[in-house]
């Protein structure tokens, strides 16, 4: 790898922008493409390149064909974000799987007493209310945001600001008669049936699930549906 081309991506890497290192195995030649379709070193067919940001869209590495070459694509993408509103018992083992699964955990909720580094060691802690967190937070399609504090002073704001994001997963915890009057709440803000039916209520696959750490899996396990069948629908690449 050429110095340039390797302090390049090094730097994509670090500031956490998704890249992919397209290297043409006959020739050896390499170039980088960033998801806003920016390409450093070698040119690249642009139809190449499509393929190529496609990859980078599904978490994907491919060997793609063309012209009787070869290219081999590896795509360099950031953590996924995982933001968990309510620092309750289902959350601390959570955290921990979604951490093993590669997530990047972030815990917010405004009660010290829940989100603290006893009970949550390690793990990234905010204790500001969601509405004064979520403001300062770029939210993205490499996101999912849950709620789980099950306090609508807590839980709401930060749906508000997931219905308006491009996260792929929203879930909030609660029964279907507490997500009735949820959605009702946040009908009432002027939010439309399509953008309500993207939240994931009663939250997490139908595993039967009763203890807090079942409950845990069984909202990873979804997350982790949800993030497939979005990565296969962005990109159209098969992992």
């Amino acid at each position: 790898m050429k110095r340039l081309i390797l302090e390049k991506l090094n730097l994509k890497r670090a500031s956490g922008t998704p890249v992919a290192l397209v290297t043409e195995l006959s020739k050896g030649r390499q170039t980088l493409v960033d998801e806003s379709d920016n390409a450093y070193g070698a040119n690249l067919p642009s139809n190449i390149t499509i393929i190529v940001k496609n990859c980078l869209l599904a978490d994907s590495n491919s060997i793609i064909e063309h012209d009787e070459n070869a290219y081999f694509v590896r795509s360099y993408n950031p953590p996924i974000e995982l933001y968990i509103v309510g620092a309750v018992h289902i959350t601390q083992s959570l955290a921990y799987i979604a951490r093993m699964a590669g997530y990047n955990v972030n815990i917010v909720d405004p009660r010290q007493g829940f989100a603290n580094p006893d009970r949550f060691p390690d793990l990234k802690i905010s204790n500001d209310w969601p509405d004064d967190y979520f403001k300062e937070i770029h939210l993205t399609n490499r996101a999912a945001i849950i709620t789980l504090s099950h306090d609508p002073k807590i839980d709401d704001p930060a749906l508000e600001y997931a219905l308006e994001s491009p996260v792929f997963y929203i879930g909030s915890l609660g029964s279907k008669r507490t997500h009735s009057k949820r959605l009702s709440r946040l009908k009432s803000l002027g939010f439309l049936d399509t953008q309500l039916s993207r939240i994931h209520s009663p939250i997490g696959l139908d595993i039967a699930a009763k203890s807090p750490a079942e409950i845990a899996i069984s909202i990873m396990a979804e997350i982790t549906n949800v993030r497939n069948v979005t990565l296969k629908q962005q990109g159209n690449v098969s992992r």
